[in-house]
């Protein structure tokens, strides 16, 4: 428990007194350390804690377990709680859907009790997870450098603490997780990759492997907000929906890539829908330019080159 109290103080540490932060607990072995550690750490900072849990609603004893979440918050002296109800809409899969609905209802929580941050859960298993996943993807390196610290709103302390940390917590300060049914069902790609790919990589490859996939994901974050940087230099200095492509052919293509991104939302493109193909077919204007047609992206918005200039336009 000293281990996730010490992480946890560290990024309490960078509140002021009276700031007001949100914990979000599903009711797991991970989030309730966390929410345990808070509630002592907090204390001597003057920061105030509300504590939520999301009710999706996908389950048929759903309330009952965002009950029982709240009973063990008022147990540890966090009283300012409240259940988020979602109705989750299908429209990306289960998972994806799901996690939409919770981030929106954290944020309008956020909003309502002015939080500063909003701590989460997740720890270094969670992050070795999200690498192999966005490995499966084909993902690119913003995705494969997985979750940061603090992104925005969002303060994840536990990224160096492993679950079974989490779960011997729980158990030394007697609180009593909940085991989430969909933490086992291996139609989510997800838990296959916490209970089949991760446990047969340890097996054949070694011990270690999640660790090393979370030290892979901090190195590849380093090198992403460098790219970013750079990229949002070059940015600083162009009209995104009038571009020059000899200007754009001369950058690396990692630098060119993210700025035909950024131009491609700017002009219409809905947040989020872009794919590497888009990506690549207004690549190709610039740097495989045979005369083609434009390209059309999602959002009704178009790419032309003429004249030896890209032009972005929403139809």
């Amino acid at each position: 428990m000293l281990a996730i109290r010490s992480a946890v103080r560290a990024c309490l540490a960078t509140h002021e007194a009276g700031d007001c932060i949100l914990v979000a607990i599903s009711g797991g072995a991970d989030s309730l350390a966390l929410a345990h550690a808070i509630s002592i750490e907090a204390q001597p900072l003057a920061i105030r804690v509300v504590g939520t849990t999301v009710d999706h609603q996908l389950q048929s004893a759903s309330g009952e377990q965002a009950v029982k979440v709240i009973a063990q918050l008022n147990a540890m002296g966090i009283n300012e709680n409240e259940i988020l109800k979602v109705n989750v809409e299908i429209s990306q899969g289960l998972e994806a859907s799901a996690r939409k609905a919770r981030y929106e209802a954290l944020e309008k929580c956020a909003e309502k009790y002015k939080a500063v941050a909003i701590y989460l859960g997740h720890t270094r298993d969670d992050q070795a997870e999200s690498v192999l996943l966005g490995l499966a993807r084909g993902s690119g390196t913003r995705s494969l450098s997985a979750m940061a610290q603090v992104n925005g709103k969002y303060v994840r302390p536990l990224l160096a603490i492993t679950r079974d940390q989490t779960e011997k917590a729980c158990q030394e300060m007697n609180l009593s997780p909940w085991n989430d049914p969909h933490n086992s069902d291996k139609q989510f790609a997800r838990v296959r990759v916490r209970n089949v790919v991760l446990p047969t990589l340890e097996e054949n490859i070694g011990p270690g492997i999640s660790d090393a996939l979370a030290r892979s994901a901090n190195l590849m974050r380093d090198d992403a907000d460098a790219l970013d940087q750079w990229a949002e230099q070059e940015i600083s200095t162009m009209n995104l929906s009038d571009l020059d492509c000899e200007a754009l052919a001369a950058l690396p293509k990692a630098i060119r890539t993210r700025i035909l991104r950024r131009a491609m939302y700017e002009a219409g493109a809905p947040s989020g829908s872009l794919s590497a193909e888009h990506v690549s077919a207004v690549e190709a204007l610039v740097t495989a330019w045979s005369g083609q047609g434009p390209a059309h992206l999602p959002g009704g918005v178009k790419v032309s080159r003429l004249s030896g200039r890209l032009s972005l336009l929403q139809h």
